[in-house]
């Protein structure tokens, strides 16, 4: 059989090539006969630049050093970061390896920003990229994009015409934005990947659903939100906007900017080659480190159990824990369950990862009889 190996990251725990060669490495240990092909995805968070520079032949990384998503001093550049630089001059930028959660030792729910992300945006302008792909996933901060903006130009003035500090705290105080001096975009445009489809503000914003996981509590949430508002009467962009609110409100920055957004899974996917794949495999298996509810609308899992496929083909999944229901797949693997508990699991993930693939090849007749010893 043909069989495709797409995951994400398991956030934390293992990167999307590290569990695509895993789950093959299971896989293959029942059927060792099989045609296998590792395809690790993204979403536009964390391993997007990954996933790229594997799809596309030619790419070359570049290194820039930004300031971190809780350095208060914007000179200090304190975090050797990369953007990846495409053939035809696209320009790809994370946020998870320039201000992303993973680069903080405790999380600074007010004062986390997006300055760093701005910082290699303005560095791939520099070299004169086209266009540009920004990876929105992983962020620390709840700064509405206030950062990204102020590191492409724009000033954010307080009453007294004073700029404002960084991070989404500093909101509070927000009286105008200066967008005079902001940074044009390339010519062919610039397109925010992103895997969630919140608005800015409200019950479903970017402070009350992502503000308790970058370490707000419900004060610190309200004090968020009051400062996305005030930021938000200050621009001329819809703050209900799909995906306004991803990334702690980065895609409303951004769309100040001009960009667009755009589910990161499907432009992952096509510069990978999976639609087309797809239509050539007898089985999919893909995973992510939690299923939820928010996996259908825009991650990777949902992204691949919607591709056309053969009719006989079958989609996988694999996933650290399994809370929501996972109608569409044949064969499911909670590793928590394989490991018998959370922390087994994350011990090793690695190892329960290849253990998910064996168990998930068991269901399909060996042609050659081999099992494990």
């Amino acid at each position: 059989m043909r069989v495709i190996f797409a995951p994400d990251s398991f956030k934390g725990s293992a990167r999307a090539t590290e569990v695509a060669t895993a789950l093959a490495e299971g896989w293959a240990s029942i059927r060792p006969d099989d045609e296998l092909l590792l395809l690790p995805m993204a979403d536009g968070g964390e391993g997007t630049l990954d996933a790229f520079e594997l799809a596309v032949p030619g790419s070359r990384r570049l290194r820039v050093a930004v300031t971190g998503p809780d350095e208060r001093d914007r000179s200090v550049r304190d975090v050797e970061a990369n953007w990846l630089l495409l053939p035809d001059g696209t320009g790809v930028v994370e946020l998870a390896n320039t201000s992303g959660i993973t680069l903080i030792d405790s999380l600074a729910p007010l004062d986390a920003h997006t300055f760093g992300f701005g910082q290699a945006i303005a560095d791939a302008l520099d070299h004169g990229v086209s266009r540009l792909l920004l990876a929105v996933g992983g962020s620390a901060s709840t700064d509405g994009g206030a950062g990204v903006l102020t590191a492409l130009g724009a000033r954010l003035l307080d009453i007294a015409g004073n700029e404002l500090a960084l991070g989404g705290g500093a909101l509070a105080a927000l009286h105008s934005v200066d967008l005079s001096g902001l940074r044009e975009r390339p010519a062919s445009g610039a397109l925010v990947l992103s895997d969630v489809t919140n608005p800015l503000l409200g019950p479903q914003g970017a402070a009350a659903v992502f503000g308790e996981q970058k370490g707000a509590d419900a004060a610190q949430r309200a004090e968020l939100e009051a400062g996305l508002g005030r930021l938000a009467a200050a621009l001329t962009v819809d703050p209900s906007a799909s995906g306004a609110g991803a990334a702690g409100g980065t895609g409303f920055g951004l769309r100040a900017w001009g960009a667009t957004l755009a589910p990161g899974s499907e432009a992952v996917g096509e510069a990978l080659g999976l639609p087309r794949e797809a239509l050539r495999a007898d089985v999919i298996v893909t995973g992510e480190g939690r299923f939820d509810e928010q996996s259908a609308a825009g991650k990777v899992a949902g992204y691949i159990v919607a591709l056309p496929r053969q009719p006989h083909a079958s989609v996988m999944l694999v996933a650290g824990s399994v809370e929501a229901p996972t109608a569409g797949f044949s064969g499911v693997r909670s590793l928590i369950r394989l490991a018998g508990g959370r922390g087994v699991a994350l011990a090793e993930p690695l190892r329960w990862i290849r253990e998910a693939g064996a168990s998930l090849a068991v269901t399909y007749p060996s042609p050659c009889g081999n099992r494990r010893d």
